[in-house]
């Protein structure tokens, strides 16, 4: 992806149209952020509309990676120049586009290096190479994508740990210790999802469970297009579960280096996805014949907690 270094003419949009903005990335959050929104809602208002920047920022990227109705060359120039826009708008180059102002305002306000948002993108961009199926649409058998899961380290570091070392430059923090422990929730996160959606993914072609691991409890791709009826595809996701288990916890000693405002909103974050985790396990991984997820009261009953915890 190219980045771009020409010198701009200043653009400094009005407060009225920064609070426009922050307004348009809150819908995109509130309408597409399923759990994320809930911690949001723990924050401080600034803080609060610098998060919603920021996933506005990670939704335009998924929106662009995911169009099947694009062929993956066009996927990744889209994407590219996506990038492009935003680093112009890094350079004060004028901009009409409302996730642009919110998240520039975001991005100085927090002082975000922009390599963490351009890391955010190619790990998008991982999810967009060239496979054995259809290259227009990129729909084919699901392919294994990584082999090990150092591999798999990799783009779990970019699309998740990252946000997670974003995330704690909003909240604030002063102890570099919390970086790591960042690193390691966004692992915890990511590979949740992973459990959650393996049979979503793997409809897509894509499989994101190491191919170690599939050899390891003898289990094919093809297997996850199933009902999940088998005991050795269970004993796998009930692996990467416990993966995930030991990477959650760095939550505890996370929470007390974040700025006490922020504890409240880290804390629903954790344990929104925690649960997920342990609703997914209670129910002996059958992620196959319907998504996993938390009711919206139960998350509702987790901000709650969360909100008398800041108010405490």
């Amino acid at each position: 992806m190219s980045t771009v270094v020409q010198q701009a003419p200043a653009f400094s949009p009005t407060p009225s149209q920064i609070a426009v903005a922050y307004s348009v990335c809150r819908s995109i959050a509130r309408s597409s952020a399923k759990n994320f929104y809930y911690a949001f809602l723990a924050l401080p208002q600034a803080k609060r509309q610098a998060l919603c920047a920021i996933y506005a920022f990670m939704r335009r990227c998924d929106d662009i990676t995911d169009d099947a109705s694009l062929p993956l060359r066009d996927r990744r120039q889209k994407l590219a120049e996506w990038l492009d826009a935003v680093h112009r708008a890094f350079l004060m180059h004028p901009t009409d586009d409302p996730v642009l102002i919110a998240l520039t305002d975001t991005q100085q306000r927090y002082k975000i290096a922009p390599e963490l948002l351009d890391q955010l993108a190619y790990g998008t961009a991982m999810d967009v190479q060239e496979s054995d199926g259809d290259s227009r649409t990129g729909v084919s058998a699901p392919q294994v994508q990584y082999r090990t899961f150092e591999d798999l380290r990799v783009y779990c570091y970019r699309v998740a740990s990252v946000v997670g070392l974003i995330c704690i430059r909003i909240f604030g923090y002063r102890d570099s210790a919390a970086e790591p422990l960042a690193e390691n929730l966004g692992l915890a996160f990511q590979l949740t999802n992973i459990i959650r959606d393996v049979k979503e993914d793997a409809v897509m072609g894509r499989i994101y469970l190491p191919q170690e691991d599939l050899e390891k409890f003898d289990v094919s791709p093809s297997e996850l297009h199933s009902d999940g009826d088998s005991a050795r595809l269970r004993l796998l996701l009930a692996s990467v579960a416990d993966r995930a288990r030991e990477y959650y916890r760095s939550a505890d000693e996370l929470i007390l280096l974040v700025d006490e405002d922020s504890q409240p909103a880290l804390w629903v974050l954790v344990t929104i996805y925690s649960r997920l985790l342990e609703k997914i396990a209670a129910r002996q991984y059958d992620v196959f014949k319907q998504k996993v997820t938390l009711s919206t009261r139960e998350k509702l009953l987790i901000l709650g907690k969360g909100l008398l915890k800041r108010l405490g």
